[in-house]
């Protein structure tokens, strides 16, 4: 059980199409503006209508990290939720249901809060909005305000302002039917802070985060083909980025869509994509073209559940192998995995910097749940390392001998832009000498892979003073330890404190930079260590693989053993399930 005196876990199941997203998105919201920190999940089917539908929402008055394990509110839609949902309840938790979908067994014990919502929704000739009316309910139940909670529906729902008068009908009511009906304090009620005390600080999705990133980095053109889980990233920049001089174009399909961006990075803008699993696929071929002409692209990659179409919103860390080696020959690529909302802005940030300094494309690796969760996040704009920008050539190389492809001792050469005077060059997709033109001397594609893969250990150096590289909590001298990725940061983190107070000492790291490791925190994170847990989203272990690989030198001779974690279900990780498999590691190694 991961929830504290501070925190409430609220979970709402609904079927597809009832507005079950809607009561979290808009309840998680309310929370914020509130003061509260908040930390959402959310899982549908891959129908358009129909099937099962959760929210979760983790509301507190400090810092939630994840998502809770234990719901202490259910809001049952209809008796599926109930059902599917009974068995992950806190011992203290309490039921709000619509009396006219579900029925409760009488041997539950917890607090029941029935509401007639679809009855009161019906009688407002809107049986639709039975949804607002349990979200009336709900926010009453915490105390907010009523004039605030109006407010953000208005302004989330303002786009539906043919029903927005409906749907506050709805609110008001079930509002209304909490004050009248259920007069006794609401035991899950959090104390809410003083308004002028509040930090400012914003609530905002993975996608969103990643979207402003990108602005922030001056991305100037995106092109797109709509995926699950993808999308909502070119979505926010379809608003956005027209207004900082950008273009945005949906392309007809992923192959394009990459073969877009490498266009425009040839011309001189900074350009990105972003897919899924299925779609990155497509693009893996243009990947390597973007590697041996040396342009700068950055591909984001939100990974869901597969293989194949698989579970397409549903979250993964199943494409880790795909973005780390897939293609046809060996060309250099960045990997970079943010391990949370916050860190996806700066990730983006990061990203071009590194795809614009070292001409070669960077992919961003997320997940559907990370990207579609919101969180709240300090504003703050101080960037975490210098921005890096194109080594353009000098006049004196444009006026002499202009070589695009310079063998340069750190493997980075100047890339003149179209229209620059001495700087006409072949970007061609054939293996080429510096001049660019087709050459398929032997010795010529030996000099020009290695130029190509000088600029990986250039990077691996540079990357050595960054803040962001790799991150590291707990006692450093701990001979246990958790090596993950991406967004299993929070539940790892939840896990270590519980673990703490149990008196078992566990260091973690976290590697932002897939590729290239960060070969220096990695090794000193191995010096104490006895065994490592690897835990991951996925079937085959794949970060523990590849660590493994790297390392196996280091590792044999600290003979150090790596326990792996694998969950491919679709949902996250558990609090419990990462403390469960800590123990389980160090009962193992110590024999007892």
């Amino acid at each position: 059980m991961t929830q504290t005196e501070s925190t409430v876990v609220v979970r709402v199941g609904g079927e597809g199409g009832e507005g079950t997203i809607t009561i979290g998105d808009i309840f998680s919201r309310i929370a914020a503006r509130a003061g509260l920190e908040v930390y959402s999940f959310r899982t549908y089917p891959s129908e358009i209508k129909g099937g099962q539908v959760l929210y979760q929402a983790r509301i507190g008055t400090q810092r939630v990290m994840s998502e809770g394990d234990e719901a202490d509110v259910l809001v049952a839609m209809n008796q599926q939720a109930w059902t599917e949902c009974n068995d992950h309840l806190c011992s203290m938790s309490t039921l709000i249901y619509d009396t006219n979908a579900v029925e409760v067994p009488e041997s539950y014990g917890g607090v029941t809060y029935p509401i007639p919502a679809t009855e009161i929704a019906t009688d407002l000739d809107w049986a639709r909005g039975k949804n607002f009316v349990l979200l009336g309910a709900l926010t009453c139940l915490f105390n907010f305000d009523w004039e605030m909670t109006k407010a953000v529906v208005e302004r989330r729902m303002q786009r539906h302002k043919d029903t927005l008068t409906k749907n506050l009908a709805a609110l008001r009511k079930g509002y209304e039917y909490i004050q009248e009906h259920y007069t006794a304090p609401f035991d899950h009620a959090l104390p809410l802070p003083d308004p002028d005390t509040i930090e400012e600080r914003i609530l905002i999705t993975g996608a969103e985060a990643m979207a402003m990133g990108a602005l922030a980095a001056g991305c100037q053109f995106y092109s797109g083909y709509p995926i699950t889980p993808a999308t909502p990233i070119m979505e926010t920049l379809a608003k956005y980025l027209p207004s900082f001089g950008g273009t945005l174009v949906q392309a007809e399909d992923e192959i394009a869509s990459i073969n877009m961006i490498i266009g425009a990075a040839f011309a001189g803008k900074k350009a990105m994509t972003a897919t899924s699993g299925p779609g990155f696929s497509l693009m893996i071929e243009a990947l390597g073209l973007a590697g041996i002409t040396e342009v700068p692209i950055v591909l984001v990659n939100v990974q869901r559940a597969g293989p194949s179409t698989g579970l397409p919103t549903k979250t993964s860390q199943g494409d880790l192998f795909l973005t780390l080696y897939g293609g046809h020959g060996d060309a250099p690529r960045f990997v970079i995995a943010p391990d949370s909302v916050k860190d996806c802005y700066y990730s983006m940030i990061n990203a071009f910097s590194l795809a614009e300094y070292f001409q070669t494309p960077v992919i961003v690796l997320s997940d559907q749940a990370m990207a579609s969760r919101l969180e709240t996040m300090p504003w703050d704009t101080k960037l975490w390392n210098p921005v890096l920008e194109r080594r353009l050539p000098t006049e004196e190389e444009l006026a002499e001998d202009y070589r695009r492809y310079k063998d340069t001792e750190d493997g980075i050469s100047s890339m003149a832009l179209p229209g620059m005077s001495g700087g006409i060059y072949l970007a061609e997709s054939l293996e080429h000498n510096e001049y660019g033109y087709p050459d398929q001397d032997p010795a010529n594609h030996e000099k020009m892979m290695k130029k190509r893969a000088k600029k990986t250990e250039t990077a691996r150096k540079l990357l050595k003073d960054w803040a962001s590289t790799a991150r590291r909590w707990g006692e450093e001298d701990a001979a246990f330890g958790i090596i993950g990725w991406g967004s299993t940061r929070g539940a790892v983190r939840e896990a270590m404190d519980l673990l703490q107070k149990r008196g078992i000492k566990v260091e973690a790291i976290y590697p932002h930079t897939l590729l290239p490791m960060p070969d220096e925190a990695m090794l000193s994170f191995f010096k104490h260590k006895k065994a490592v847990l690897v835990p991951e989203l996925n079937f085959s272990s794949q970060l523990a693989r590849m660590v493994e690989h790297r390392y196996y030198k280091a590792l044999y001779k600290l003979n150090i053993q790596f326990h792996t974690l694998a969950k491919e279900q679709g949902v996250p990780f558990k609090v419990q399930e990462i403390c469960d498999a800590v123990v389980k590691m160090i009962a193992e190694e110590e024999g007892c």
